[in-house]
């Protein structure tokens, strides 16, 4: 039996790719122990103990870039937490005693890979951007192999680290069988409409819920009728609606438009979906590539190096997206864009097409195989 730690945390963005690796060694592999690392009372450990893992909890802070003097107290704070975090580590690393050591980024994820590898034992990163993280790129050099979601992020990697370019792990409902669009628009209750999908994230994303707010507007205006899906998230909850409703639409009574504060079955919706308009995570990225769908990504500007502009690109340069940075985003931009799509649907189609070209179906056995290698050099299925 193998033991294998874990670790990244932070967002969903670090924690679910470290909990899809695990899933993908258990497949193989069911006899392995997992221990997962994060902070304490955090998002990776609520859903890591909901997951069934065994958690351990190291306090490491981060530290803000901006000299001022919040940041300059923030930072020596910082600093004491990561000087003690460094025998924490240690410590769990020699009670658990593991074979392997896995982060995914985040804060946590530094200290117990870097003390992983001081101590011997296998290391290996997952880095989920196309622009690698800050933990990713100061422990890559330290490592056994980095794993890559996009090629793009090697180029943006120290000379001489060892890396294989995996793919992102994707829940299967996105590329085992997936949801024909035709059903899925049927199971969300539409006709065979064009449908639109938008969405901000789960805390939304004002600027997205402002174009999707216009462009059920304007989609009254057109010659087809439209299916509409927008998720406003919780910073939307009181002024979405409260917008639509002034604007005279009906969005309860409406069967072409669904308006939800969270999309709690994404692969149903973007399955359903002709246009997809969203931000760009690493994830979203992935699941538009493996379902094949055409889209208008709208980075967030509020993310560390910029990192969603340049996930974005891997689909922009295909053809497969049209790429639009909030700063150059004027009113009717979208809706012009839309109007394109109305007149040219096989625009949509050949953009899919480039889409779905990215897509790494073989990622899980790419995973596995790094794995398999780091845990002792030779097949052991």
């Amino acid at each position: 039996m193998y033991k294998i730690l874990i670790s990244g945390g932070g967002t969903t963005g670090h924690i679910h790719p470290a909990l899809a690796i695990a899933e993908i060694i258990k497949k193989k592999l069911p006899e392995t122990e997992f221990l997962y690392v994060g902070t304490p009372n955090s998002l990776e450990e609520r859903i890591a103990k909901r997951e069934g893992y065994n958690f351990e909890a190291v306090t490491v802070t981060g530290f803000g870039r901006k000299l001022s003097p919040k940041n300059i107290k923030r930072n020596a704070q910082s600093a004491y937490n990561l000087l003690k975090a460094d025998k924490r580590c240690r410590d769990i690393i020699s009670e658990f005693a593991p074979d392997l050591a896995i982060g995914t980024g985040g804060y946590v994820c530094g200290p117990i890979i870097r003390a992983a590898a001081k101590m011997g034992i296998p290391t290996a990163l997952h880095e989920q951007n196309a622009f690698p993280g800050m933990t990713v790129k100061l422990l890559s050099a330290n490592v056994d192999e980095v794993m890559l979601a996009f090629s793009d992020a090697s180029e943006r990697l120290s000379r001489g680290v060892k890396y294989t370019v995996t793919g992102l792990p994707t829940r299967a409902a996105y590329y085992q069988n997936p949801m024909r669009r035709t059903d899925a628009k049927h199971k969300l209750g539409f006709d065979d409409s064009l449908c639109i999908l938008s969405f901000g994230g789960s805390l939304g994303a004002n600027t997205i819920n402002n174009i999707a707010a216009d462009l059920i507007k304007f989609e009254e205006t057109l010659p087809i009728k439209i299916n509409h899906i927008h998720a406003y998230g919780k910073n939307g909850i009181d002024t979405f609606t409260q917008g639509l409703t002034e604007a005279g639409i009906d969005y309860n009574g409406s069967s072409r438009l669904m308006i939800r504060e969270y999309i709690d079955n994404m692969n149903v919706c973007m399955s359903a979906a002709d246009i997809v308009i969203c931000r760009s995570g690493a994830s979203t990225v992935f699941e538009l590539q493996a379902l094949g769908r055409a889209s208008i990504l709208i980075p967030s500007p509020n993310v560390t190096e910029n990192h969603q502009y340049y996930n974005a690109c891997v689909i922009g340069k295909t053809g497969g997206a049209i790429v639009m940075e909030e700063k150059d985003i004027e009113t009717g931009s979208i809706n012009k864009i839309i109007s394109e799509f109305v007149s040219d649907t096989e625009k949509i189609r050949q953009m899919e097409k480039d889409t779905h070209s990215g897509f790494e179906q073989s990622t899980p056995e790419k995973i596995f195989k790094c794995i398999e290698f780091l845990l002792n050099g030779r097949n052991i299925t």
